[in-house]
């Protein structure tokens, strides 16, 4: 029997990379778009257009130029950029936490929410409220379904992001539309059947989800062991499978490697201000503060006999998530780790002795700058939320003297 007093969500982004390319280029909206791995060689990402030409997924790039391409069919090429995907993925789940509480990011693009008690016209409303939002804010199109279990919510989301007519969302609220669902769902997109246990099935007849239900409980543990039975529960509506909680990063790391050896301190100055800049902001995001920072220097390691690595402890007076802060405290640093003629190939900011936001212990004896700070904290993530990633920062990003 469906239990119909909780229910969880599933909200997946519609062929992300994709998407993310087309909110760049709308030129590509309507064609057969196909994003390519890193080094350009087989497909990761397709639109809808280049799914009904038979592209699939890992296909190789040769094999769709030689197989479409050259038989007149049109398909563009995007060499994928992780960099904006991850940026978009930021900005689509901070709408999701905006409009619900609990969730599970499962995934760059695919996040598990959990409604608790609240009501089926609470969870509609929320739920159209988040297809709606994700599309208008990121120009993401989202799918999100609801059911009773989280393997339900997947099926649910399979069937509202290929039909039309649900407008991006579906519910299963009741057993008559969970059996419909169930039987018209292919066995090999149940969410937790992989495609070795596939194998297993196909072999005894079994197509759909519905016919994977009609197989008795020993025989599925037998085939597939107590996830295999976990699968079955959650299939028949009883949930056996709650959010996971997200573990906090005990150290939050922003380092880069420089294309073009760097040997001026004012352009050291830059990067490390901007790598400060941006593990601040994962700090706020995961509502916590940091004790100290380590920043480090290094010039190629593959030149031995000049090789040059140093580190700095950097202690802040107390556990801070202020940009301000956080930033003059590393650039600071770059006064200690600077050696005039070196090339340097490589260069980063780690922040540690993290601790959650209620458990700041305050220094009596420091000068804070906190409520300050937290407002522009607070305007910085704002603004960078709505329009994208660095637009409001500080002027020391910008090469400028801000210190």
């Amino acid at each position: 029997m469906l239990n119909d007093n909780h229910f969880f969500g599933v909200m997946d982004c519609n062929n992300f990379f994709v998407s993310c390319e087309r909110v760049f280029n709308p030129a590509l909206d309507g064609k057969a778009v196909v994003v390519l791995s890193n080094n350009d060689g087989c497909a990761v990402s397709r639109s809808a257009e280049a799914k009904k030409m038979g592209i699939k997924m890992a296909m190789p790039a040769f094999k769709i130029e030689r197989e479409l391409i050259q038989n007149g069919k049109e398909v563009f090429f995007c060499s994928s950029n992780y960099t904006l995907y991850a940026d978009m993925s930021r900005r689509v789940m901070n709408i999701l936490r905006e409009i619900v509480e609990n969730i599970e990011q499962y995934s760059i693009d695919e996040s598990f929410i959990d409604f608790g008690q609240m009501s089926i016209e609470q969870i509609k409303q929320k739920g159209r409220e988040i297809v709606y939002k994700v599309r208008k804010y990121t120009g993401i199109p989202v799918s999100l379904g609801v059911a009773p279990t989280k393997t339900l919510s997947k099926a649910a989301t399979y069937f509202a992001k290929r039909y039309s007519g649900y407008r991006g969302f579906c519910m299963i609220d009741n057993d008559e539309k969970r059996v419909k669902a169930l039987k018209l769902l292919p066995a090999d997109q149940v969410w937790g059947i992989g495609w070795r246990s596939m194998k297993k099935l196909g072999e005894e007849g079994i197509v759909s989800a519905w016919d994977f239900l009609q197989k008795p409980q020993y025989w599925i543990k037998k085939q597939m062991g107590v996830n295999g039975l976990k699968v079955y529960n959650e299939l028949l509506g009883v949930s056996v499978l709650d959010l996971e909680k997200t573990v906090d990063k005990q150290s939050i790391t922003t380092s880069r490697s420089f294309g073009d050896a760097v040997e001026s301190k004012p352009e050291l100055s830059l990067a490390i201000s901007n790598f400060a800049s941006s593990c601040a902001e994962k700090l706020r995001g995961q509502n916590s503060f940091a004790r100290n920072a380590i920043v480090f220097l290094n010039s190629n390691r593959f030149h031995k006999e000049d090789y040059y690595f140093n580190s700095t402890l950097v202690e802040f007076p107390e556990a801070t998530n202020s940009t301000i802060t956080i930033v003059k405290s590393c650039v600071d640093a770059i006064d200690i780790l600077f050696r005039p003629g070196v090339k340097y190939k490589k260069a980063g900011v780690i922040l540690a002795g993290i601790v959650p936001q209620g458990q700041v212990q305050q220094n009596l004896f420091a000068e804070s700058n906190y409520p300050q700070d937290q407002r522009i904290n607070q305007l910085l993530d704002s603004v960078n939320k709505k329009y994208g990633k660095n637009k409001l920062h500080l002027a020391v990003q910008d090469g400028k003297e801000g210190k």
